[in-house]
């Protein structure tokens, strides 16, 4: 083997090899580590524990489960250091204790199949070029049904603009707008939050069709008309989850989602994303007193009403145990 000139390589390997001769110190005095291949296969099982009490019986056990070969076809060579040491045939030594043969750990147990109808011979087992392909024809594809491209078929009849190109983009500002969504509060332009509480893209056909419309449903959803209903210091309850509060804001925030008016709630609970101070340009709004007791959100996920701050204690059932 020719010699390491690299000092970096040199380094690398005294590291590695550091602890070679101590890997073993912690084991049990009567545990054996053996390594184990096989003729028929190029997989070596490497490390495997046995106890010295273990019989050659037990041997071939544990090498029928790796390799498929029975303990009658199973002639064994034990290894050390590149060198035979004992040979043993089937079915015979079937009792004697590995101990006996006094291996070292990291010894080699070479196992050869002498089947002559193995299975694992001519590389069954590892030879992948060896197993069937499954292939279909393309006029055998477009005729399968719940497939990617009978999928696309379905949608293209529905809406001859489909393409999986754009669906693809339309999913990734899906899941954009959800984690925006989640990590500020903020609602993309183009998404809103249903009464389930869940992010969806808002339908614009109406609106692809008339740009005034557009116009109109924008300032509706966005604008002053919005967030009429609304007015400052009045107690209210925000959806999603149906969390109370107070409005300490009302009015435009450019840099905001899609922009357009807004509503601050100073919350009950800390449950909000916000102290009062937009993120994105750093300018405050309204004071909260904490870091999430603070939220911005649109005027039609606002109630306002009678609606106080909930006493927990008021949710506590009366009861003679307890006083």
């Amino acid at each position: 083997m020719a010699a390491i000139n690299n000092t970096d390589l040199l380094a690398l390997k005294s590291y590695i090899t550091a602890a070679d001769s101590t890997q073993y110190a912690s084991l049990a005095a009567s545990t054996l580590v053996l390594d184990l291949t096989h003729s028929n296969l190029q997989q070596r099982h490497a490390e495997i524990r046995f106890d010295k009490h273990d019989t050659v019986e037990e041997l071939r056990r544990r090498i029928h489960q790796k390799s498929g070969t029975p303990p009658c076809f199973q002639h064994l060579q034990l290894r050390s250091g590149g060198l035979i040491i004992c040979e043993i045939a089937p079915e015979t030594e079937t009792n004697r204790m590995l101990g006996y043969f006094n291996l070292p750990h990291g010894a080699n147990v070479h196992c050869i199949d002498i089947d002559p109808h193995s299975k694992s011979a001519g590389g069954a087992y590892e030879d992948t070029s060896l197993v069937e392909k499954f292939t279909l024809t393309d006029e055998e594809y477009n005729k399968r049904k719940g497939t990617l491209r009978d999928w696309g078929r379905k949608q293209k009849e529905n809406d001859p603009d489909f393409s999986l190109r754009k669906h693809a983009r339309e999913h990734a500002e899906l899941v954009e707008a959800k984690r925006l969504y989640r990590e500020s509060g903020e609602v993309k332009k183009g998404f809103e939050v249903d009464d389930s509480g869940a992010i969806v893209r808002i339908e614009m056909e109406v609106l692809e069709k008339e740009g005034e419309a557009n116009e109109n449903i924008a300032e509706f959803e966005f604008g002053e008309e919005s967030v009429k209903h609304l007015n400052l210091g009045a107690r209210c309850q925000v959806q999603p989850g149906a969390r109370r509060g107070e409005i300490a804001f009302i009015g435009k925030i450019e840099q905001l989602g899609g922009g357009g008016h807004w509503v601050g709630v100073i919350l009950d609970e800390p449950v909000g994303k916000t102290d009062g101070t937009v993120n994105k340009s750093g300018v405050r709004y309204f004071v909260a007193p904490g870091p999430n007791r603070g939220g911005f959100f649109r005027g039609r996920n606002v109630e306002e009403g009678n609606f106080p701050e909930i006493d927990i204690m008021d949710e506590l059932d009366d009861s003679e145990d307890e006083l």
